[in-house]
């Protein structure tokens, strides 16, 4: 071979690494605004539907228990290939999110079941595919692709007034907005699935090795640890703006404290890798960082005039901790392989217990008539969860 075919082969091979990195981030960018785009909206929903409170509050936390519920369908990607898999997904995200903005009762929540299955299954696959294709690179990569979700989470969120309001059909072009974007990602997605192995059906792969992955403890204590940083996100999202409310804060006040505590965890997130790449492990690292985070809980009850500062130290923890749970996945395999069991197990188990959150919280406000009981064992859950992160964050391959 000649210098200059070598030149064209590896000119070639950076166009494709290249343009299979925009396909995949362009895939992941949309795992949250079909989530992310309904809260700003959900009391204009409510009353465009004549909703009940219950029902209108069902619709954030129906996602969360069909994560829990078809994480282990991720499996499909042994049969029919990652590639394959995830272009469905793309499928399902563009029909569910196109049927919710129909208009009727019955299509929001069969739309929302519809998208929340294709999320579901492809967040249990793409640790699975960054463990694949980056094996050398799981920390930084797991930062970018969390990243490209937070950033059009966060997106979706602050653009789903201002467009139910200058676009013609209001709450419902707002929504069916995010339809298109997932159907470019698939156009965009389909020439992956011509890559090597992707058509293959059934790979002739050595089995996994070791014990299953749900016997094993550090597999366990990676999705408790998931799971409880998941609840004190969805907890803090849903109910912090009524407790700053209740605490002197005007509206508009609680709405961009709570644009500071993510924006906070967004900034901090980028520097995740380089802080999991320090020592010889990642324990403590999940120990502080969920320490702090139940000090700041704590702190928001015992001095809430200092909501501020409080909450812009738990985004920092929250933004270690949430690049962490999905690293963790990567660090404690030895192949993609282990990593799609590990995913699958760990996903399901974490959704599972963030769907219980919100509502054990508000549950625990009303029977104790106040916020200290329900704040208290919010701390008490960051505290648990640096117990868990104490195992899971161990140098050890499963």
């Amino acid at each position: 071979m000649t210098s200059g075919t070598m030149r064209v082969d590896v000119a070639r091979g950076a166009r494709v690494v290249s343009y299979s990195a925009f396909a995949f981030f362009l895939l992941v960018a949309n795992l949250r605004p079909a989530l992310t785009a309904v809260g700003p909206l959900l009391e204009v929903i409510r009353s465009s539907l004549g909703l009940s409170s219950t029902a209108a509050g069902l619709l954030p936390t129906l996602p969360l228990l069909i994560f829990a519920i078809f994480s282990p369908f991720a499996r499909l990607g042994d049969l029919f290939g990652i590639e394959r898999t995830l272009a469905g997904c793309l499928a399902l995200i563009a029909t569910g999110v196109a049927l919710r903005s129909e208009g009727s009762v019955a299509a929001l929540f069969g739309g929302t079941v519809i998208f929340a299955i294709g999320i579901g299954v492809a967040n249990v696959l793409v640790p699975s595919l960054i463990k694949r294709d980056f094996p050398h690179h799981v920390g930084g990569m797991t930062t970018a692709y969390v990243m490209v979700m937070s950033l059009t989470g966060a997106a979706a969120t602050g653009l789903a007034v201002p467009l139910s309001v200058h676009l013609a059909g209001g709450w419902q072009s707002s929504l069916a907005i995010w339809a298109a974007l997932a159907a470019f990602a698939l156009v965009c997605w389909l020439p992956e699935m011509r890559r090597t192995g992707a058509l293959t059906v059934r790979r002739p792969e050595r089995p996994e090795s070791g014990k299953p992955i749900w016997r094993c403890h550090t597999a366990w204590q990676v999705a408790i640890f998931m799971g409880l940083q998941f609840l004190t996100y969805y907890v803090t999202i849903g109910w912090l703006p009524l407790f700053l409310a209740d605490h002197g804060h005007s509206p508009a006040e609680a709405g961009w404290l709570l644009t500071l505590y993510q924006t906070m965890s967004f900034a901090v997130g980028l520097v995740a890798p380089m802080l999991m790449r320090r020592g010889r492990d990642q324990r403590m690292l999940a120990v502080v960082a969920s320490l702090i985070s139940a000090l700041c809980i704590s702190g928001l009850l015992v001095a809430p005039s200092l909501a501020g500062l409080w909450l812009l130290i738990f985004g920092g923890s929250f933004g270690i901790t949430f690049i962490l749970s999905f690293a963790l996945i990567g660090m404690r395999t030895s192949d993609h392989r282990r990593a799609a069991s590990l995913s699958t197990m760990s996903q399901a188990t974490a959704y599972l217990i963030a769907a219980m959150g919100p509502v054990a919280f508000g549950w625990l406000r009303d029977v104790a008539v106040g916020w200290t009981v329900p704040m208290l064992s919010l701390a008490a859950v960051a505290v648990i969860q640096a117990g868990a992160g104490l195992g899971a964050g161990r140098k050890e391959q499963l």
